[in-house]
């Protein structure tokens, strides 16, 4: 696979959603709640990945698996945002998500079961996949899987990508990563809650994460990003730690921040930036993205600002 830059990425969105936003005083729960103002719009992990790596000035191609009875938004968003559609069509509708944003900043997500997969439409993706194999050598795979859609299946294809020399970014949780770590993608980035999770107890420093993250190296994880929230970022690579520390934001929702550190990460990569630059980079535009409602790059001026007090230290 040739080293040089490249802004060519297809993100793989196999469960993806269209997200209800809510924005109340706060939940009552076992009770009536009043929303205030509510927004519906397509999402899903790969999705928000796309559209930040598009802003940025990526060529993006986004495939996986999207209900026929409920396209159209997003067909509208893949026009807007300027990007490939290789999506797979298939039976029934994309699922609807509920997110409620109180006041306080606390979110509350109700995430539904996505469509039902059939055989034949994963037959369909597997084709549309390894065709944009022959042309792409970045693949962002992030979020849930559908009914029909296993785990293993999911190692098979990250597994058959690296033989095909790929750079494999994969963000997922549960069963789905575990299934997908022993496939040895070449990034992955898991929350402190999702390496919990991973490791079966409950991690609550830094040096706790490290311990966990170091056990995913051992295993043939090239990179390790583990995000904390407004503690930042740590990464491992190639045995060696490195960590950033973003300035304290103004936090209006951390929706699709996680997503946005994904994208810093991988146009970071496809841009051949130097580490320390890269984590800076990737660091700031998931700090920015906690600003605002939503996922995109408003303001590049605000982004180096940010990007100007991101404190990075070798660990």
């Amino acid at each position: 696979m040739s080293e040089m830059k490249t802004n060519k990425v297809v993100t793989i969105t196999l469960n993806p959603a269209l997200d209800l936003t809510g924005s109340l005083q706060s939940l009552n729960q076992g009770s009536v709640s009043l929303v205030e103002k509510s927004n519906l719009h397509a999402a899903g992990k790969g999705v928000n990945v796309a559209k930040v790596l598009s802003e940025l000035g990526a060529d993006v191609t986004v495939t996986g698996f999207l209900g026929k009875d409920n396209p159209e938004l997003f067909h509208q968003l893949f026009e807007q945002i300027g990007v490939r559609n290789e999506f797979v069509e298939v039976s029934g509708a994309t699922r609807i998500n509920v997110k409620l944003v109180e006041e306080s900043g606390d979110v509350s997500d109700i995430n539904f079961p996505g469509v039902q997969v059939s055989e034949d439409e994963v037959a369909r993706f597997e084709q549309t996949l390894f065709n944009l194999a022959e042309t792409h050598d970045y693949f962002v795979i992030a979020g849930s899987l559908p009914g029909g859609v296993t785990p293993e299946m999911c190692a098979a294809w990250i597994e058959k990508l690296n033989q095909l020399g790929k750079k494999v970014f994969f963000d997922s949780s549960k069963a789905a990563l575990k299934a997908g770590i022993a496939a040895k993608p070449w990034l992955i980035k898991p929350n402190d809650e999702e390496l919990s999770d991973f490791v079966g107890e409950k991690l609550e420093t830094p040096e706790q994460c490290k311990v966990a993250a170091e056990s995913l190296g051992e295993q043939g994880i090239q990179n390790v990003v583990v995000s904390m929230g407004a503690e930042g970022v740590m990464w491992l690579n190639q045995g060696e730690w490195i960590q950033s520390q973003p300035p304290r934001m103004q936090v209006v929702s951390t929706v699709g921040a996680g997503d946005t550190l994904v994208a810093g990460l991988c146009w970071g990569q496809m841009q051949q930036m130097p580490k320390t630059e890269l984590i800076r980079f990737a660091t700031a535009l998931s700090a920015l993205a906690v600003s605002q409602v939503g996922v995109g790059v408003p303001s590049q001026q605000q982004l180096q600002q940010i990007q100007q007090e991101t404190k990075v230290i070798q660990l």
